[in-house]
């Protein structure tokens, strides 16, 4: 059959909000610029021209067009460059939306696919089509999904009384003032639109969503929101840090073996739980510093910037400022956790670790008969929030930026123990800090916990543990584990995911 009626018999089996929702996933905000075979092309423009126009319109040829132009490019596009081009993420990401939204052409080259994972040194795990999606695409789509056309109309009546921002945008005027969200698709498009527009803006990104937020919050609720929604739904739903689909993220198991009893069982665990989480999975053990700097240089590829968060558990002996590696040597605490969270493939991205080792040689010992040989491996004032933000400062968008990001933004690290003490362990067990992180969150997994709830929970019943020590003295101590936050938004733990099962519902 020509491969022209075929592309316009695909285009005509695909319902027109799949056909929106098709255009937003492949013209991904965050595509990786400059680029290997990139041109002057406004990308942002050649992105807001078609949604706008069909909005204006009410008729989605633009749409069509610039979909048959992609499959165009596809079909001629040529897999030999050793470079990873602009195409090569266009190609995967339209992939991986065709997979999404169940629109696979069925003419399109899956051989050219591999070749291009070939080229992103993809392992068997991370050729999941779900890995290509953009999980802050998602949770913008069920945003979409979640507003009635009128909410998304009082979104745009509320983006254009901002002056100062769509002032001299083409686009803009090409809409108009008042729309018609309601012939199918259109709601889709006009969402869209907005979203794409406030990226290019700098306005929001995949952690600052607060403008659009604001615009949500103005909306109507008895109007604007679908069934069993509420407007405050909707905007928490963007407080969380993007982690949809299969992998939550990647996880870096670091772990000193020699002189640690038990190490292989904290390996187990950390494996099994993160697994269990639904992360991509790499182990070193016994690290040396070559180990660690060969690991960041891998971490900077490519590939890296599909994975929505990363984890890093580093299990060694240690004291207050440093760790020991395992060929004896030590590298400090502080240089070890300034130096992941600037890698660029996870910027604005959670970042969470985990350090396990003792930070000093001092115990918070119990004393008393009882303890002996125990152990296991303000005032208030009714103020109205009114009159409370009539005294604050008035924090106009002016002098607000999402450009600049400091690079331990996003970051977490959770201590095993406080600083100058001892992190418990068990003979056969390891690390009892590992032991209680793996089964609590192995117990909320499904409860729609945040990570911060469970290290909170594991602080708690850490503590309420009694160790003792192994030397002769067999001193009965308390362990006090803690955890410092940059966080931007919340993490929350992922529902069970199956690698090898494909858990995907096509969206309507």
């Amino acid at each position: 059959m020509d491969e022209v009626i075929q592309v316009t018999q695909w285009l005509s089996s695909i319902t027109p909000r799949k056909k929106a929702k098709l255009f937003f996933f492949t013209t991904h905000a965050d595509a990786p610029s400059p680029m290997v075979g990139s041109n002057d092309v406004d990308t942002h423009e050649e992105t807001q021209l078609p949604l706008a126009t069909t909005v204006a319109l009410h008729n989605l040829k633009n749409l069509d067009e610039f979909l048959k132009k992609k499959v165009n490019t596809f079909s001629c596009y040529n897999v030999i460059e050793n470079e990873i081009t602009k195409t090569d993420y266009e190609y995967l990401r339209f992939y991986s939306a065709c997979k999404y939204l169940d629109v696979v052409p069925p003419f399109l080259d899956l051989e050219k696919i591999s070749a291009i994972q070939n080229k992103f040194e993809m392992t068997d795990e991370e050729r999941d089509y779900r890995l290509l999606l953009d999980s802050a695409d998602l949770v913008l789509e069920k945003v979409c999904d979640s507003l009635k056309p009128a909410g998304v109309s009082q979104m745009w009546t509320a983006l254009r009384k901002d002056r100062n921002l769509i002032r001299g945008v083409k686009t803009i005027d090409i809409i108009g003032f008042f729309v018609d969200p309601n012939p199918t698709g259109i709601k889709e498009c006009l969402f869209f639109f907005i979203v794409r527009f406030l990226q290019k803006a700098d306005k929001i990104n995949r952690v600052n969503t607060n403008r659009l937020e604001r615009l949500i919050a103005q909306c109507d609720e008895s109007s604007s929101c679908e069934e069993g929604k509420t407007i405050d739904f909707i905007i928490d739903s963007l407080r969380f840090y993007p982690t949809e689909l299969y992998p939550f993220g990647f996880c870096l198991i670091m772990c000193v073996i020699e002189g640690r009893d038990g190490a292989m069982q904290e390996i187990e665990k950390t494996m099994e739980i993160s697994r269990h989480l639904g992360m991509i999975t790499h182990t070193e053990k016994n690290p040396t510093k070559e180990t660690i700097e060969l690991v960041k240089k891998e971490l900077m590829k490519p590939k890296y910037q599909f994975y929505s968060s990363f984890t890093c558990w580093f299990m060694s002996h240690g004291d207050s400022n440093s760790m020991v590696l395992a060929d004896g040597e030590t590298i400090e605490r502080e240089w070890f956790l300034t130096s992941f969270p600037d890698i660029s493939t996870f910027q604005l991205k959670p970042k969470v670790f985990f350090m396990v080792s003792c930070r000093g040689a001092n115990k918070f010992s119990l004393k008393g008969d009882e303890f002996e040989g125990q152990s296991a491996a303000c005032d208030y004032y009714d103020i109205g929030s009114a009159l409370i933000r009539n005294r604050m400062l008035d924090i106009t968008d002016s002098v607000r930026d999402i450009s600049y990001v400091q690079p331990m933004m996003d970051t977490l690290v959770a201590y095993s123990t406080i600083l100058d003490h001892l992190s418990g362990r068990a003979n056969t067990h390891g690390s009892i800090y590992v032991d209680r992180a793996c089964v609590l969150m192995s117990e909320n997994i499904s409860r729609g916990r945040s990570l911060t709830e469970i290290l909170e929970h594991l602080s708690q019943d850490l503590h309420e543990i009694l160790q003792e020590t192994m030397d002769e003295d067999r001193i009965v101590y308390k362990q006090a584990c803690h955890y410092d936050s940059f966080f931007r938004k919340t993490l929350k733990l992922p529902y069970t995911r199956h690698p090898k099962e494909d858990v995907h519902s096509a969206p309507q």
